[in-house]
């Protein structure tokens, strides 16, 4: 989960400086990946996904806990206007014995952070 700070010079016209200043600029928030087990019946990402049409997509705000060894939440991710872009199931290998993993990525227009 990646936020970035785009830098923006400027110079004022009258200026008696020879150079720019910086300022922050505008946020960029990177697309962040979930995983988790492919569960029969369980077909929640799918149907997220299938709900853009064309501009209009169902936003949701999402909540990612990380949690301590008793279970509790530790540090708490909210994101805010997220939207399903790629989904991915695992390769089906019949040579391999591997858990079914679904992948999906997701993009947002802000996240905060919290300490429980």
């Amino acid at each position: 989960m990646q936020i970035e700070t785009d830098v923006t010079e400027y110079r004022h016209g009258a200026s008696p400086d020879f150079s720019k200043i910086k300022m922050p600029g505008l946020r960029k928030f990177s697309n962040i990946t979930l995983k988790r087990g492919s569960f029969k019946g369980d077909n929640e990402y799918f149907t997220w996904l299938n709900t853009i049409n064309l501009n209009t997509v169902e936003r949701r705000s999402v909540t990612i806990s990380l949690l301590d060894e008793t279970g509790a939440p530790a540090i708490t991710w909210k994101v805010k206007n997220a939207f399903p872009v790629k989904l991915q199931a695992s390769d089906l290998k019949a040579d391999a014995s591997e858990v079914a993993i679904e992948t999906l990525e997701i993009a947002h227009e802000g996240l905060t952070i919290e300490n429980n």
